[in-house]
């Protein structure tokens, strides 16, 4: 009888270690774009360590899945165990055991102790994911603002380059005018080229915008003041596009030091984006709030959103989502080119459910 039951114990030990050998090569072997399914493998491969493994279910819970290896009865028995992600509890391994053909059947004093083995080497999986997807994220932010750099860098030479040519073109044209303003065609003539070369330098403008070699009047303003301005400035558009918007600002002010004009520039060209992309009846909001160092300004819409290849390029110039004709590519960059200019960042991301949203943060006036 005593060998019996050391044999069984060694059973079990056996299945323990197996499972234990099982779930660190599951692990070491993890993707975190695969999570699910290494948290699958953990699962079932947990199941067949226990001492009634057709009695036992286990369930995983960790963010918005939950892995089963079956269904279960609610009163069944059960032991527990946290998975911790840098010491905070994100999820719950739990063991059922059917009792409904053996009452008397337990869990052993080990199954306890295997489970908290399982989920801490689960907690330290989802801990090494979660750095190595911001490391990632982090490279390519990095990534994508030294191609902004680049870019802003080429765009200003080009923008200097263009400018001599341009005020020449305008110059020579009005002297041309002048001359021949006898001659009504060939007045009408130097007057689309004069109208063409003004198009061409307010281009070169948004060009020098966006590489940040526009000059600037900082001074003491009031963010909501400015986002008054732009809404009530854009109110007759709301209502043409059947665009609804909503305003969500608890503070009566949010100070900072910037250039009016240009802040004004950068919740006008957001807002109509926002407008543009926005359904019939969709809805516009808009948001500003303080943190400890910044003032926050988010724009969000119900529109189609950005592929992931379009939010890695959406500041650059002449890039746009817009069909041929309905955009020159440059609102974005101008806006991106003034929040740098300011010292504040611009990021454009996904909502949830539908939509994009523009996060502006700009130094607060200390």
């Amino acid at each position: 009888m005593i060998e019996n039951s050391t044999e069984a114990a060694l059973q079990e030990r056996i299945k323990e270690l197996t499972c234990l050998y099982e779930v660190s090569s599951i692990i070491v072997n993890a993707n975190f774009e695969l999570i699910e399914d290494t948290l699958r493998g953990v699962v079932f491969s947990l199941k067949k360590a226990f001492q009634y493994p057709s009695k036992t279910d286990i369930v995983l819970t960790y963010r918005d899945f939950c892995i089963k290896t079956s269904t279960f009865v609610e009163d069944d028995l059960l032991i527990a165990s946290d998975i911790n992600m840098f010491n905070t509890a994100s999820g719950e391994i739990v063991a059922h055991l059917s009792t409904t053909e053996a009452k008397e059947i337990n869990f052993l004093k080990e199954e306890q102790q295997l489970l908290d083995n399982v989920a801490l080497k689960i907690g330290s999986l989802l801990e090494r994911l979660e750095i190595q997807k911001n490391e990632t994220s982090l490279k390519r932010q990095m990534e994508h603002a030294d191609r902004l750099s680049i870019i802003g860098e080429i765009t200003a030479g080009i923008a200097h380059e263009l400018n001599t040519p341009l005020a020449n073109i305008l110059g020579f044209s009005e002297l041309l005018k002048d001359d021949l303003k006898s001659n009504k065609k060939v007045v009408s003539d130097l007057d689309k080229i004069i109208q063409n070369a003004i198009f061409s330098r307010e281009v070169v403008k948004k060009l020098m915008f966006f590489a940040c070699e526009m000059p600037q009047e900082m001074k003491h303003i009031d963010l909501i003041s400015s986002i008054k301005s732009s809404i009530n400035l854009l109110d007759a558009t709301f209502k043409r596009e059947q665009v609804k918007y909503l305003v969500k600002i608890e503070d009566e002010a949010l100070w900072l030091r910037a250039d009016s004009i240009q802040v004004t520039q950068i919740i006008f060209n957001l807002l109509i984006n926002a407008i543009y992309f926005s359904p019939t009846d969709g809805l516009v909001t808009v948001e500003a709030y303080s943190t400890k160092e910044d003032v926050v300004l988010r724009i969000s819409d119900e529109g189609v959103g950005f592929s992931e290849d379009d939010l890695d390029k959406v500041f650059q110039p002449f890039f746009t989502t817009k069909p041929q004709g309905d955009g020159s590519g440059l609102g974005l960059s101008v806006v991106h080119g003034i929040v740098a200019s300011h010292k504040g960042s611009i990021v454009a991301k996904n909502n949830t459910k539908k939509g994009a949203t523009f996060i502006v943060k700009l130094p607060k006036d200390q």
